[in-house]
């Protein structure tokens, strides 16, 4: 290969010549004494290019972009924009995970820059294309990194990108209110990099700024991650340094397995900080020679002619997932038709949300460079259809209407922001707002009651369910109706990991149904208590819990 650039005739012939005396290559596994001076003189004579020496490579974008490269390991060492101060931190480095070891070759052909990572489950890439300033990226791994999480982490100077979003800021803390990584400050507020994260879903461009300098995050691919359209993982932390992440998978309320292949593409964008950049194109990546890149004729698409029985007053959302894929598409047709496509081939679980709340599964087959197209669907599993005697909050899958319910991907439980959580006594047609958007077992709000009167004729045997978003440590209700008393229904199926106290309310929905005799309930007022209970103890926001979706009796 030759590298090519945009050249007066002189200059063109000198660095045929040096490529002669280096034998043409541009791969390289370590730097080479000789070969290394050679190119390091023609990068010199034109900005764009790499240069191997001293086991760095020094990567110039010919924009303005340059950036070091360790050569054992593969950690990004140096990072500077148009001449300005040094954006990496020294010593705490930027790189996948938390380091992988890997080792370095590189190659430059047709204006485009590409690093190869290499260890023996991970392969990392780092492409720069002529006069762009971004990195753009892509991960493969055949196993989960020994840190047991998937992310590549960029750390940054606080001095220079110090506009940076609050939620995650933890600088001035007065110390960990919850292990090592959700902090208190003086005035009672809470802060971690768990909090201000965006859905899956909604993930496009964010990043931090400083004088004259931006540098942000596209995410790019997510159907190599896991959790699905609403799951939300750490993309900033403040503290000593300024943090950029793009997280693909980790232990940190995650539904479902990891997924192995090539995760990506995206890429870490940089500018003047003056506007937030718009998304690039990353499928030219596809001709590079990237491990586990599945082209068109390795894909097909899904079309489905409407979808029947949607609520207008809520969004719908339909996902595809299966063992090595995920994608998610809006219908945004009045009949609700939409297409999904670019899918890799294979069968797959599809799933239609109202809101967050599952309605409707079915399994879909996606077929190589072809489609599949469906009749339309109706809806056939949302709880809202059912009839109900009265109903508190709504079944979209989220606490959001509750006390508190929106202020969970913000702050901690604790945070002094938040309204008391009780224990709250509610009765039927008081606010909505004034039910407790979760319930915990031990030294909060345990237990809730309700209150709601009943006509003569509408005592019968009746049916209470209580759905919830997502519960720790095998909590779950169990409800008493006057001095009734339900079985113990078992634990609901949940990440093994906290999860209302790190910045989500997504988990797995679960549907609690309890069957009520008649001779519980009575003509004019009757209580019912919601209790947690659970196999397991701890205090206060890390015992056994769980938060509600709605609750409702037929």
């Amino acid at each position: 290969m030759f590298l090519q650039f945009a050249l007066r005739p002189s200059i063109g012939l000198t660095l045929l010549a040096t490529l002669a005396a280096c034998g043409g290559a541009t791969d390289s596994s370590a730097p080479a004494a000789q070969p290394s001076r050679q190119l390091a003189m023609t990068t010199a004579a034109t900005g764009f290019g790499v240069t191997a020496s001293s086991g760095y490579l020094t990567v110039d974008s010919g924009a303005g972009l340059v950036f070091k490269v360790r050569q054992a390991g593969g950690d990004i060492t140096s990072i500077r924009f148009k001449g300005g101060p040094e954006l990496q931190v020294p010593n705490r480095f930027s790189h996948i995970s938390s380091g992988i070891g890997a080792t370095t070759a590189y190659a430059v052909s047709g204006g485009v820059i590409k690093i190869t990572l290499t260890t023996s489950s991970v392969k990392h890439y780092l492409l720069v294309r002529q006069n762009e300033n971004n990195i753009y990226m892509a991960t493969h791994i055949t196993a989960e990194p020994t840190v047991g999480e998937l992310r590549w982490i960029t750390r940054l100077d606080a001095s220079v990108l110090n506009n940076v979003p609050l939620e995650s800021n933890t600088r001035g803390n007065t110390g960990a209110i919850e292990s090592a990584d959700v902090v208190g400050m003086a005035n009672g507020h809470t802060r971690s990099k768990y909090y201000g994260n965006q859905r899956a879903i909604d993930l496009s461009v964010r990043g931090v700024t400083g004088a004259g300098v931006g540098v942000f995050m596209a995410y790019g691919n997510r159907e190599s991650s896991s959790g699905g359209p609403f799951f939300r993982d750490i993309q900033n932390q403040s503290g000593a340094n300024t943090e950029l992440y793009n997280y693909m998978n980790s232990g940190h309320a995650q539904t479902e397995d990891n997924r192995m292949g090539l995760h990506g593409p995206y890429a870490l964008l940089f500018n003047d900080g003056s506007a937030t950049p718009p998304v690039p194109d990353m499928a030219w990546m596809g001709a590079h020679g990237l491990t586990g890149w599945v082209g068109s004729a390795g894909r097909g698409k899904v079309i489905v002619n409407g979808l029947a029985g949607r609520d207008p007053a809520y969004s719908y959302t339909v996902g595809f997932a299966n063992g090595t894929a995920q994608y998610w598409v809006r219908p945004t047709l009045s009949n609700g038709a939409f297409g999904s496509y670019n899918m890799k081939a294979g069968p797959y679980k599809m799933t239609v949300y109202k809101g967050e709340l599952e309605v409707y599964t079915e399994t879909v087959n996606v077929p190589a460079g072809g489609y599949t197209t469906l009749n339309t669907r109706t809806i056939d599993d949302d709880p809202a259809a059912d009839p109900a005697l009265w109903r508190i909050g709504r079944w979209d899958g989220t606490p959001n209407e509750f006390r508190n319910g929106q202020t969970f991907v913000l702050r901690h439980p604790s945070d002094s922001r938040n309204l008391g959580w009780g224990p709250v006594s509610w009765a039927m047609g008081s606010a909505t707002n004034a039910f407790p958007a979760a319930q915990w077992k031990s030294g909060v709000n345990n237990p809730t009651r309700v209150t709601f009167n009943l006509m003569a004729d509408q005592v019968r045997n009746r049916t209470i369910r209580i759905g919830i978003t997502t519960a720790f440590a095998g909590g779950r209700p169990a409800i008493q109706v006057n001095n009734w008393s339900s079985p113990l229904p078992p634990p609901s199926i949940q990440p093994n990991s906290r999860g209302l106290t790190i910045g989500t309310y997504r988990g797995n929905n679960a549907r609690f149904t309890f069957a009520v005799p008649a001779s519980a309930l009575r003509a004019g007022s009757n209580t019912m208590t919601i209790n947690v209970v659970s196999g397991s103890s701890g205090t206060t926001f890390l015992s056994p819990g769980f938060s509600y979706d709605a609750v409702d009796m037929l």
